[in-house]
């Protein structure tokens, strides 16, 4: 059985902007302080199903930024949802735990089945708790799976995938011996973990790990330390973001490291123009989502909202396409256990997703490869998850 497609004109696959590592991943955004004002109350769609949309609309930094494009995307989906059953209660956390377990008790209290949101780690998990409290299921958007758990689903863009999908497929094309330099970072603590079991899992071997700082100097030193274990490997794991890639990059060169010797891998924060044209990691392989459903969105959100959209709006425009999608076809169901990590899983603007029991998501990736300063897809994602994996 093919995979429950959703949305209107959106296709199998996206991305381009990096992934992994964006706002929701992290502890989120701060609340000015004295702020203690209460949600606010503006509706979107007029249908008898209520959901919850809890967001940082008016948070400190970027959290608003992001906030404001996922609620446009999500009204974006509504839109173009023919018919869509649905009223979105929109409620701002103002990018604190206090705000969203407000917002969310707010939300029950007028009659939300689901809520959908928050976006910080602290505020999913101060919304899951009441959220739980009423039995009412949470689609949230942190990429940080220490916050998943039952009932509470993460529709976002976790690292762990990412890592999986260019370990699995280094694996097949030959490679068994992997090095790993890593950013000293919590995104660092989490791809290294992941790597670790990754490689263990396709009977791999890990040579060795480097950890790297910010400044210059940190990364050549982890880079010298480096290269004499890169004799014992055939892949390098290089998961460092567009910001730093170009100077650990010459730092690798200077050190005297291959890319046509030790293969370079990393994740999806490799996928930025920046980051194709660094020399030492031409021919590298990264997991991330296709571009061709991203591209789409973001050309209909730009005629629709006379901006562009950040890189997550898509969460948004899934889940509210996801929700209406399941109040048309699943009936009294329709945001229960079963419906929700239907293991077939939902097609949606990034690809095939699923949730996992454990409130995890699992999507379908491709691989790309960096090939003289461009992104090239060498494998693509899937247009099906096959079997759940343990």
């Amino acid at each position: 059985m093919a995979a429950l497609a959703f949305g209107l004109s959106i296709g199998l696959a996206s991305c381009s902007g990096g992934t992994s590592g964006l706002p929701g991943f992290d502890s989120g955004a701060t609340t000015p302080t004295g702020q203690t004002q209460a949600p606010t109350g503006q509706t979107i769609g007029t249908g008898k199903v209520k959901v919850g949309l809890v967001l940082p609309l008016s948070a400190a930094g970027q959290g608003a930024t992001v906030g404001n494009s996922l609620k446009n995307a999500a009204e974006m989906a509504l839109a173009e949802f023919p018919g869509a059953d649905l009223t979105l209660l929109v409620k701002d956390d103002r990018g604190s735990p206090e705000g969203a377990q407000a917002a969310t008790q707010e939300a029950l209290r007028e009659g939300a089945e689901l809520i959908i949101g928050p976006l910080f780690a602290p505020s999913v998990q101060a919304a899951a708790q009441a959220a739980r409290g009423a039995n009412r299921p949470v689609m949230a958007f942190s990429s940080d799976t220490n916050v998943a758990s039952r009932g509470v689903y993460l529709l976002s863009f976790p690292p762990e995938n990412d890592v999986n999908r260019v370990i699995a497929y280094a694996s097949a094309q030959g490679r068994k011996s992997f090095a790993a330099l890593v950013p000293d970072t919590a995104y660092g603590k989490v791809v290294e973990a992941a790597f670790q079991q990754a490689v263990a899992d396709r009977g791999g071997r890990v040579v060795v790990i480097e950890r790297f700082g910010a400044d210059q100097n940190s990364m050549r030193a982890s880079a010298q330390r480096i290269i004499p274990a890169l004799q014992q490997a055939d892949a390098l794991f290089v998961p460092a973001a567009a910001d730093s890639m170009p100077a650990l990059g010459l730092a690798l060169q200077q050190a005297g490291y291959d890319p046509a010797k030790v293969k370079p891998l990393g994740t999806g924060v490799w996928n930025d123009a920046g980051v194709a044209r660094v020399p030492a990691i031409q021919g590298g392989w990264f997991a991330s989502p296709d571009t061709a459903g991203f591209n789409a969105f973001a050309g209909r959100y730009q005629q629709r909202f006379n901006s562009a959209p950040t890189r997550t709006a898509t969460l948004a425009y899934d889940a509210v396409s996801l929700a209406a999608a399941l109040v048309r076809t699943q009936g009294s169901q329709r945001f229960s256990e079963s419906v929700l990590t239907n293991s077939q899983g939902f097609a949606g603007a990034d690809g095939v997703f699923r949730f996992r029991p454990d409130g995890r998501v699992e999507r379908g990736l491709a691989v790309l490869e960096l090939r003289n300063g461009q992104i090239v897809t060498v494998n693509a994602a899937p247009r099906d998850l096959g079997p759940p994996t343990q």
